[in-house]
């Protein structure tokens, strides 16, 4: 396969755990947020909402560049709990009785990612069990009144405030943040682009 260089890499997220996530890993990419209306993706396959919202924001933010050589990287998470496919909650109540739920017990997190070169296209999900703390009243009523429950998928960080009611996961510590660094690598590996390629200027 011949060997890719994008002309810039952009992340198709506002996410700053994403962006935190790939500085950290060496790459520095141009943030384009995609605007894109999550509600119209109703499945109860936590893999297609995953996967088909990074779709729609990495196509959305590509359209808007028209630079066939821009690489973007789109990416979606969302909790699989209890048969119930879960984004972010949509007020303090609910992200509380997600808690309640949830305390003492596992989920799934996935992740869909979704990588353009132009009009070439990877798309993967990967998952991650997390194992939650079984947190009093008291500690979720004191989380969720922080606000940080509001903004992620499953109500959880686990590179946050959250991050001590995470007892352990089984999976990529990395895609749990909300992107998988290994998954990446390995799809841009399949677009003909090299990892360290990627790297910023020391």
């Amino acid at each position: 396969m011949t060997l890719v260089v994008p002309s810039r890499v952009v992340l198709a997220s506002q996410s700053p755990a994403r962006l935190a996530t790939l500085r950290a890993a060496g790459i520095s990419p141009e943030v384009v947020v995609s605007g894109v209306d999550e509600s119209v993706i109703v499945s109860d396959d936590p893999v297609v909402v995953a996967t088909e919202l990074a779709r729609m924001k990495a196509r959305a933010v590509a359209h808007r560049l028209k630079d066939d050589e821009a690489l973007v990287i789109g990416c979606d998470s969302v909790l699989a709990f209890e048969g119930e496919v879960l984004g972010k909650p949509s007020d303090p109540a609910t992200a509380v009785e997600r808690w309640q739920r949830m305390r003492g017990r596992s989920g799934v997190l996935h992740t869909g990612h979704c990588i353009r070169i132009g009009e070439r296209e990877i798309s993967e999900d990967a998952a991650t069990t997390v194992f939650f703390a079984d947190v009093s009243d008291a500690e979720i009523e004191a989380y969720v009144e922080t606000g940080e429950p509001l903004q992620v998928a499953g109500a959880f960080t686990i590179d946050g405030l959250g991050g001590a009611f995470v007892e352990r996961i089984e999976g990529d510590h990395h895609n749990v943040v909300g992107l998988s660094l290994p998954l990446v690598r390995s799809m841009l590996a399949g677009l003909g682009v090299r990892w360290t390629n990627l790297w910023a200027p020391a």
